[in-house]
């Protein structure tokens, strides 16, 4: 009998134990919009790379995001605006940047008649988020699209209402191209805007672009197409009107000087190719994990993303990350403790 009973405890013991490997894990994790199509992606293929591993992310802008990774309420966060200096030093532990794809923001705007073609300077640009240029007849609008007829309206600007990557995105190229945006209104995930409506995350401020004509917003490129939305050729340093598309905004990272923690502005690019509003965007992980499986799933999630998950970038309007900087990255994860 007693013999029986150890056999049925080892037995449980065993079923438990597979019961246990068996279990998938859950990894969470917050932020970032601006990437959010690509990761929906990658986290519904990786399931068939790695049946056990699922993943819940909460697409609720990169300044959750930050907040969220520094609270340790998820498991890594993502972010379109590096963290600060401050930041990096209040969380609890050594936080990475890792890069996983490059992307554009972009300039919609809900025009009658002008589908697609429109060209805006930085100076158009500044004043129109600035207040400065109010009307789609102006004088600085019309020199820069000789022979397209602009209908005469007022602009409405569309602007982020909620911490944003995507917002640091854009307010750095502001920032760059506009002395007075610098000194009156600066940069961050969140800033005091001039004027505008506000729409929470890339979804919210595609759809007030979309309802309101006149209307002129940032969002990402693959909300832009997602949503229909026409969106301008913009001029770069070089003087050059660019188009948005996955080549140009590769080439706003060749030349730069990417720095080993890869916390870098692609902004206003010097390649006289390289469209102006294009960036990194991060995931944000813990050099030492507090959870070792988790831990190592998210590491092995990543050396994915960045290499078989780059082939699904462009389909989504994403530009796959240079192999410079992959190779960087491999290098990186070897810092990475679990």
């Amino acid at each position: 009998m007693i013999k029986k009973s150890f056999a049925l405890l080892i037995g449980l013991g065993i079923a438990a134990t597979a019961a246990m490997a068996a279990a998938p894990v859950l990894i969470n994790g917050a932020g970032a919009t601006f990437p959010y199509p690509i990761y929906s992606k990658w986290f519904d293929v990786y399931t068939s790379v790695k049946p056990d591993v699922r993943f819940n992310y909460q697409s609720i802008g990169s300044g959750g995001g930050i907040k969220q990774i520094t609270a340790k309420t998820v498991d890594f966060g993502a972010s379109d605006g590096p963290m600060t200096d401050q930041q990096l030093a209040d969380a609890p532990g050594r936080i990475f940047h890792i890069p996983t794809v490059m992307g554009a923001v972009v300039m919609a705007y809900n025009l009658p008649g002008v589908e697609k073609g429109l060209k805006l300077s930085p100076e158009v640009i500044g004043d129109i988020f600035l207040g400065k240029i109010t009307q789609w007849s102006d004088a600085k609008i019309a020199a820069a699209n000789p022979g397209l007829s602009i209908p005469d309206m007022p602009i409405i600007v569309a602007h982020r209402s909620d911490g944003s990557g995507t917002t640091f995105i854009f307010v750095d190229y502001l920032s760059s191209v506009s002395g007075a945006w610098k000194l009156q209104v600066g940069k961050g995930t969140s800033v005091n805007w001039p004027v505008g409506l506000g729409g929470k995350g890339n979804e919210g401020v595609a759809g007030l672009i979309k309802q309101s004509p006149g209307a002129i917003g940032y969002v990402e490129l693959s909300y832009a197409e997602k949503n229909n939305l026409a969106f301008a050729f913009v001029q770069n340093q070089s003087g050059n009107f660019i188009e948005p598309t996955l080549d140009s905004t590769s080439k706003a990272a060749e030349g730069v000087t990417i720095p080993s923690d890869f916390r870098v502005s692609l902004v206003n690019s010097k390649n006289a190719d390289a469209y102006p509003i294009a960036a990194f965007t991060w995931l944000l992980i813990y050099k030492n994990a507090d959870d070792k499986i988790k831990g190592q799933a998210i590491l092995d999630f990543v050396r994915w993303a960045v290499h078989d998950g780059q082939q699904y970038a462009k389909d989504l309007l994403y530009a796959p990350l240079p192999q410079e900087v992959v190779q960087m990255i491999d290098k990186k994860l070897e810092d990475v403790k679990v």
